[in-house]
């Protein structure tokens, strides 16, 4: 399963990533490439801190009013691997970064994502459900450990209040 993952990662976007940048840099020189590479980590810097701030106060503010903060977190993680791949030297990689820092394209994003989660997990809890309708318990006699008392609602040891 994540096989194909990890071969998309390590080996189709690193020799992607450097197709585009070797493209660029012949379409306007390699200092020009290099320059637009570090504004792209300086710009990714700063979305991802000012981003980061926003997502945290929402976060925090979620967990004050005592509700769960599924989208905050799952912004708060779109925040951090965007800003991680401007980070990384990249366009496509940026364009994928910026998407994931922008609030229009996160709130998108997020939508998806909790979905799909929400549909997983009302999945594998239907699955579950169904897989326990057929069992039932083996006939047989059931031993309970407890203690009992005696209970006269008359006697004023029983009466409160």
């Amino acid at each position: 399963m994540f096989a194909p993952l990890l071969f998309l990662l390590f080996i189709v976007v690193p020799i992607a990533e450097l197709y585009v940048i070797i493209q660029v840099g012949q379409a306007i020189g390699a200092l020009p490439t290099i320059g637009l590479l570090l504004l792209d980590a300086v710009l990714g810097t700063w979305l991802l801190r000012s981003q980061g701030r926003i997502v945290w106060r929402r976060f925090r503010g979620a967990i004050a009013a005592g509700r769960a903060p599924a989208g905050e977190a799952v912004d708060g993680g779109l925040v951090v691997l965007g800003g991680s791949l401007l980070l990384a030297p990249g366009f496509l990689t940026d364009i994928v970064g910026v998407l994931m820092l922008l609030p229009p394209t996160r709130v998108l994003l997020r939508r998806t994502i909790l979905r799909r989660a929400g549909s997983r997990l009302l999945g594998t809890f239907a699955a579950g459900r169904m897989a326990g309708r057929g069992r039932r318990r083996p006939p047989g006699d059931y031993d309970v450990d407890g203690s009992a008392t005696d209970f006269d609602p008359r006697d004023p040891r029983h009466l409160h209040g």
